[in-house]
């Protein structure tokens, strides 16, 4: 019953597609952090509107106005760097599970005064990407064999994701362990110091007091 559990949590979290706006300057660059297992697909679609200060409003398209999408690994490494245009979809495969920073930002400088865009992004991470009615479609499934690759598709990810767990499970294990250690020989070495401290304060007091002749 736990793994049935865990398995619902994991299919909603699977079924949510994260979707929102947020606004950018002419210079300004957007960052999100996204938890991705290893081997899975990540699509972004967006779409780019231009703030006019002279209308007030925002056009429904911006012809002209390209995005640059770039995306790193939790090493670092730049898994994609690509300029699209002002609505578009990027698509990449993580090679390494953890955190992966995806940036955008605009690549155009001729804005008026006081202009603005506001992105909306929709990201699909995982079994979301898949288009079944494009496969069904090609392959001529039946409705049975298309749940029944989709269910495969969902077990698949779930066993991704629970890898992941595992990964992130054991890196805060060892973070533990360390900080401990750490802890540990930071109490053992302050103690040295205090133990030699009051070892050099005795020493230096008995020579003070038999200078003086009081011992």
């Amino acid at each position: 019953m736990q793994f049935l559990g865990v398995s619902v949590i994991f299919v909603l979290y699977l079924s949510c597609v994260s979707g929102l706006y947020f606004h950018i300057a002419e210079t300004e660059r957007k960052c999100f952090i996204e938890e991705i297992p290893d081997e899975t697909m990540v699509i972004g679609n967006y779409k780019v509107q231009l703030y006019d200060p002279r209308t007030g409003g925002f056009m429904p398209s911006s012809p002209g106005i390209g995005m640059h999408v770039e995306v790193k690994d939790p090493d670092d490494k730049v898994v994609l760097s690509r300029v699209y245009s002002s609505e578009g979809r990027f698509t990449f495969t993580s090679h390494t599970p953890g955190e992966h920073i995806i940036c955008l930002y605009s690549n155009s400088t001729k804005w008026f005064s006081g202009t603005q865009l506001r992105v909306h992004l929709d990201i699909h991470v995982g079994e979301q990407t898949m288009d079944y009615a494009g496969i069904a479609q090609k392959e001529k499934l039946t409705e049975l064999q298309l749940r029944v690759r989709q269910l495969l598709a969902q077990v698949d990810q779930i066993n991704k994701e629970q890898n992941y767990q595992r990964i992130r499970e054991e890196r805060f294990r060892q973070t533990s362990e360390s900080t401990n250690q750490r802890v540990l020989w930071w109490s053992l070495t302050q103690t040295a110091i205090l133990l030699v401290m009051g070892a050099w304060q005795m020493r230096h007091l008995k020579k003070f007091f038999e200078a003086k002749k009081l011992v």
